[in-house]
């Protein structure tokens, strides 16, 4: 099974300082190959301590440049904030750069502070996200982007470096409503999961997504990524204390990010999805949710993580997991005790776990053709 390391750039003790945290993120991201990770991964916020991290492509160039062999992703670009033209240029150039090892994370967006903060109207982002999606994808196939929709009025341009490899079989979303779920599946886009629901909701959800990928494109889609916040110790009533103080925290600062208990999220159009969260923690208290949150993670002695992590790949077929090991106001030395004891007890036993799929794998071009938002595509 593929296992992946995610930075996470979260500043939340208020005892470092910004560049405090990007030295010690930086150092933990430059363990990722030598300690046998499969893969190095970024999400991207902006404006909060929440995740200082507004560039993925950035980071990720820094680590193609220190590394040989670890695959690149994001854990997301998030699309209503980006120039599709732009992003398409990032990755072509980072793919270049890394000899093929970019792995694409496409998505929404949710924090009201961060579409604020770009002056822009939450109210769009569905809109956005599937134009700007599709014209992407097919940029990344033909060379050249174009779009004639009503969020996205784009001139025929061509991509340059020219993409050499196809980003099929390697594009991921972040996908969270039915209606985000069933578009991913028309574009040919993998989805990734981050723990936020129930999952046997999450399951039902991943079966509905491959059976209508099946049905649009004729073949099955690439497995997806499970990401997922990971606390180990030897000893497990310590694993347990790295929960509460850190998960927990983490979950609160999740609530805090995204205003979850404010209930006029499910006034904006396109987010009527999460109506239910905000009137969930109305009902039962924030607390109780945020645990909720944090119990949808990892903790445990290696054993029971491993156990844990390989339960979560059988619900849902996935091709690999991503662990977060630094967050929470985690103090830097127990947050690399935490990656190097995951690497050396329970990684090898993922990684040994054989599985069918796989992730980030790029398609070979053909000549078979597809259309995708109305233009005639090869690969």
């Amino acid at each position: 099974m593929h296992i992946g390391y995610s930075a996470f750039f979260q500043n939340l003790s208020g005892q470092h300082t910004d560049e405090d945290v990007y030295r010690h993120e930086l150092a933990m991201a430059d363990l990722a190959e030598p300690l046998g990770f499969d893969s190095v991964w970024s999400p991207e916020h902006h404006f909060t301590n929440y995740v200082m991290m507004p560039n993925p492509a950035q980071f990720l160039s820094w680590v193609a440049a220190r590394t040989e062999r670890v695959q690149l992703g994001a854990m997301i670009n998030v699309l209503p904030w980006h120039d599709p033209v732009r992003l398409c240029e990032e990755w072509s150039v980072l793919d270049e750069m890394s000899g093929g090892r970019a792995i694409l994370g496409l998505g929404r967006g949710l924090g009201r502070v961060e579409f604020d903060g770009f002056r822009l109207d939450m109210a769009d982002s569905r809109g956005q996200f599937t134009e700007y999606t599709a014209a992407i994808v097919d940029a990344l196939e033909t060379g050249y982007i174009q779009s004639d929709g009503p969020h996205l009025q784009q001139e025929r341009a061509a991509i340059r470096p020219f993409p050499s490899r196809s980003f099929r079989g390697r594009t991921y979303a972040s996908a969270v409503s039915p209606e985000s779920i069933d578009l991913m599946a028309k574009l040919g886009v993998g989805l990734l999961i981050i723990a936020q629901k129930p999952w046997p909701i999450t399951t039902a959800e991943i079966a509905g997504y491959r059976q209508r990928y099946l049905e649009l494109n004729g073949e099955a889609p690439p497995d997806p990524i499970i990401a997922v916040f990971i606390a180990v110790d030897e000893d497990a009533k310590r694993a347990e204390e790295m929960f509460e103080r850190y998960m927990v925290a983490y979950s609160n600062s999740a609530v805090d990010h995204y205003q979850f208990e404010d209930e006029g999220i499910a006034d904006i159009p396109g987010y009527e999805y999460y109506a239910g969260i905000s009137s969930n923690i109305a009902k039962h208290g924030r607390d109780k949710f945020a645990r909720f949150l944090a119990e949808l993670q990892v903790w445990g002695t290696p054993d029971e993580v491993a156990d844990k992590l390989i339960e979560y790949q059988q619900m849902v077929g996935a091709g690999g997991i991503v662990g977060v090991f630094s967050y929470g106001g985690m103090p830097f030395d127990e947050a690399e005790d935490n990656m190097r004891l995951f690497s050396e007890k329970v990684m090898p036993r993922l990684q040994a776990y054989e599985i069918a799929g796989g992730v980030g794998a790029p398609a070979a071009r053909t000549s078979v053709g597809a259309t995708i938002s109305g233009t005639k595509v090869s690969w």
